[in-house]
């Protein structure tokens, strides 16, 4: 790098361990998330990268005549335009792999809260209800002889799948093509995988491709015994069709860490008793974050001093 710092654009909030590291390389010009707004014709020609944790705003990449990297906070990376960053040669990278074995762990976690009800019977002890009312009543629900069908069995939900094999559960998967060498069940469309399992698992990003795949029409396929777990991006769910799933008892149970429009839950899921919620904090913990956070930042050290990056999104033009 120059004599020069460099400067990266940050829109809105991003972990402060970002902030932290870019300040030690870089000069860091931190904006409103949202729209473009107004800053000066020197700043703006001195800008050469972008950290983003969220939605970056196609208006930075016409404004910004120098700019040649995003650097995404976050496996999902859909709140970048990558086609528009590829028409203007902009290298986007995100920061899968940290992150797989934290989420997986959670999606566990989730499955077991589901179908057992763990935090409610939490809630029954500390309301004192076990002494006042006696046992919290029994689970309708069991892990026990469950089948399970994966929706994207790529790095997470490969990991998902090694964890659920110790219990003893049947596993199957869909994805645009069938993953070779793997002794689970592959089911040609997401709607064969739900007429024969009764436990969904969702790992796929937010894409055109994903948006509310998950119809009333897939849960109707997955029946009365039917459990739907959802850690990968809440546009793939039309929550309306989801609502009325559970309270219809379409299907048995729900675990939901994600949401259509975050943090925005609707009303109908918080009073089912057979929703298990969680705010989005699959790879929320402490060491996973900071992660998260180290490679955003060496993404675009790498980039500034080698033209090279550690991980770029599968559409990016990696140069150099």
């Amino acid at each position: 790098m120059s004599d020069q710092p460099v400067a990266v654009l940050v829109p809105g909030r991003i972990h402060p361990r970002i902030l932290e590291r870019l300040g030690q390389t870089f000069e860091v010009v931190p904006v409103p998330m949202g729209p473009v707004t107004e800053i000066g014709a020197d700043v703006r020609a001195r800008i050469k990268g972008v950290a983003i944790s969220g939605a970056l705003d196609n208006g930075w990449i016409d404004t910004l005549p120098n700019l040649e990297i995003v650097s995404n906070f976050g496996v999902g990376y859909d709140g970048v335009d990558t086609k528009k960053a590829v028409e203007h040669g902009i290298i986007v990278t995100h920061t899968p792999d940290v992150l797989n074995d934290e989420v997986a762990d959670t999606t566990i976690a989730l499955l077991l809260n589901t179908v057992r009800q763990f935090p409610r019977a939490e809630n029954y002890l500390r309301e004192g209800r076990w002494k006042k009312d006696g046992p919290f009543p029994l689970t309708p629900l069991s892990l026990k002889g469950r089948k399970v069908g994966i929706l994207g069995l790529g790095r997470i939900g490969m990991e998902i799948a090694k964890r659920l094999e110790p219990f003893k559960v049947e596993i199957g998967y869909h994805t645009r093509s069938r993953r070779e060498g793997l002794d689970y069940t592959y089911y040609s469309s997401l709607k064969e995988m739900a007429e024969a399992v009764d436990t969904l698992i969702s790992v796929v990003p937010g894409t055109a491709a994903t948006h509310k795949i998950f119809t009333s029409e897939i849960f109707s396929a997955l029946g009365p015994n039917g459990v739907f777990i959802n850690v990968g991006r809440g546009t793939s769910v039309d929550e309306d069709a989801l609502i009325t799933a559970l309270k219809n008892n379409t299907i048995a149970a729900a675990g939901l860490d994600v949401f259509y429009d975050e943090p925005n839950v609707p009303d109908g899921f918080l009073d089912l008793p057979n929703a298990s919620l969680l705010p989005h904090v699959a790879s929320a913990s402490v060491p996973t974050r900071n992660a998260m956070a180290d490679l955003v930042v060496d993404n675009l050290i790498g980039w500034f001093r080698e033209k090279k990056v550690i991980t770029p999104v599968p559409e990016t033009p990696v140069k150099g």
